[in-house]
């Protein structure tokens, strides 16, 4: 199983209930298929730095997960077809990557307490 990042970009309008159920909507897709998520992240309301569907905000979400390589085609599919995501990026991490973001989660993690 490769180590894949992804990270999305969901309709300002949202309410906090609606986001959530985007997410764990995207999340339960990737664990029902065999997936391990290894984090996920919310990096909140920021401004974009142009115009996607005529809004300049959005709520970015990251997932870090381990999953088999033929789910991803499918995952980008189900980003394509919710009206709700704006933007998606989906990226393989190579072990520089891997070991980038493990030191960027340990980082943050020692922030935080």
């Amino acid at each position: 199983m490769n180590q894949y990042e992804s990270v999305f970009i969901l309709n300002p309008v949202l309410s906090e209930q609606q986001i959530k159920e985007t997410v764990s909507k995207f999340e339960d897709f990737l664990t029902s298929r065999g997936a391990e998520m290894v984090s996920k992240e919310d990096w909140g309301l920021k401004k974009l730095a142009y115009e996607i569907q005529h809004k300049k905000s959005g709520f970015y979400h990251l997932f870090e997960f381990k999953a088999p390589g033929e789910i991803i085609a499918a995952f980008e599919t189900e980003f394509r077809r919710d009206e709700r995501i704006m933007r998606f990026l989906t990226v393989a991490l190579d072990k520089h990557a891997v070991a980038w973001a493990e030191r960027r989660r340990a980082k943050l993690k020692s922030k935080s307490n």
